[in-house]
């Protein structure tokens, strides 16, 4: 029971994280508005985000190293109600970017901790728990654009103010359910960052090789899709309407494609939805009308968000427990820094003249012919699993 709550206190603590870092994305245009900005600079706030999730990633292995993973869990939340205050209170765009990228670091903590802390808390269920706290996250990707707009009938600083005291309080609550929890020893092993990594490299160049382009080009898509959707014809109402439907979609597909990773061979399901994610995004850029836009949009997001656990599972049920911590930590780190420069790459295509269809439809593209190699190179055997 005790374990029980403080999954369920991780599952509230993670709602408030992945919110911090969705946020930006349906406050693009206010922000465009509010500081005189283009595309390329109201990209880069979001990139600065997703950067600050990657860099303290590294620095944050090496401190599981030497420090229990709750702590720096609790570490990471109170982290993100100071940050989340401080881009609450921003007058200029750099001290906007400041509180970004300090979000950013709060949820890189966070998810470098926590996810190994959820594989050893339930070591049998692993893609089960991960697909569950997973769509806890989701959960907040959902509400994000419908939750900004409300927050604009006030001012758009009432939802980073709402992120910030609602972190502070699930904190607080997460570091009593973890004074009551007895605490897994599996990461006591896990006592040299270093040669933990580097034991392991095969297995995080080949995760990155799976999922590195397919979340570069999914950063680029999800944090211009309102305006994406409005290049389609579709008003400001139904293209934020549209980015909440392929958040929407990610919920089943966490809590479901959890028990499926934990069901199917790991990387050939992998392989699996990185390319149907590939042709999901080539069929977006084909098709016109609402009704075609909701049917390909849900696919797009039942598809991506299905990655994410499956990727988590393949890595943290795979890896032994004296290395878990150590390389997860590299593997996050360094594919959390591939996907945050989609942002700034789409916005500063887009400022070039390009078009979100011909961007988006030759990131498909190359992303497909990724596929093409490696699932011949795991044929012939050559990848680990």
């Amino acid at each position: 029971m005790t374990r029980a709550r403080l999954f369920a206190s991780l599952c509230g603590l993670v709602f408030f994280i992945n919110l911090a870092r969705i946020v930006f994305a349906p406050l693009l245009d206010v922000f465009i508005a509010e500081f005189g900005i283009g595309e390329a600079t109201a990209g880069l706030i979001v990139t600065l985000a997703w950067i600050g999730s990657a860099a303290p990633r590294l620095p944050t292995g090496w401190l599981l190293t030497k420090v229990p993973r709750h702590h720096v869990v609790l570490a990471s939340g109170t982290i993100l109600a100071i940050s989340s205050a401080i881009a609450a209170t921003a007058m200029t765009v750099s001290h906007l970017m400041v509180g970004a990228f300090l979000m950013g670091i709060a949820s890189g903590v966070y998810f470098v901790s926590a996810n190994p802390l959820l594989s050893e808390l339930y070591p049998k269920r692993i893609g089960r728990v991960i697909g569950i706290h997973g769509a806890a996250s989701q959960v907040a990707a959902v509400i994000a654009a419908p939750f900004v707009a409300v927050s604009l009938f006030v001012d758009w600083r009432l939802a980073l103010w709402a992120i910030a005291i609602g972190a502070a309080v699930i904190t607080v609550y997460t570091w009593l359910a973890a004074r009551s929890t007895e605490m897994p020893t599996a990461g006591q092993a896990d006592r040299d960052f270093v040669a933990g990594a580097l034991s392991e490299w095969r297995l995080i160049v080949t995760a990155l090789a799976i999922v590195g382009a397919a979340s570069f080009v999914w950063q680029g898509l999800f944090n211009f899709y309102e305006l994406y959707m409005q290049s389609k014809g579709l008003s400001g109402w139904e293209a934020s309407a549209m980015l909440t439907i392929v958040f929407a979609a990610g919920v089943p597909a966490f809590f479901f494609g959890g028990d499926l990773a934990d069901r199917f061979p790991h990387i050939p399901y992998l392989l699996g939805i990185v390319g149907a994610f590939s042709v999901s995004v080539l069929l977006l850029t084909m098709v016109e009308g609402l009704l075609a836009l909701i049917v390909v949009t849900t696919i797009v997001g039942v598809v991506i968000h299905a990655l994410f656990p499956a990727i988590d599972t393949y890595l943290l049920d795979t890896l032994p427990d004296a290395t878990r911590g150590s390389a997860y930590a590299v593997f996050s780190s360094t594919w959390m820094l591939m996907q945050a420069l989609g942002s700034s790459a789409v916005g500063s295509l887009i400022e070039q003249g390009y078009t979100y269809d011909s961007v988006f439809g030759s990131a498909a593209i190359l992303l497909g012919a990724t596929i093409v190699v490696l699932v011949a190179l795991e044929r012939a055997g050559r990848l680990p699993g």
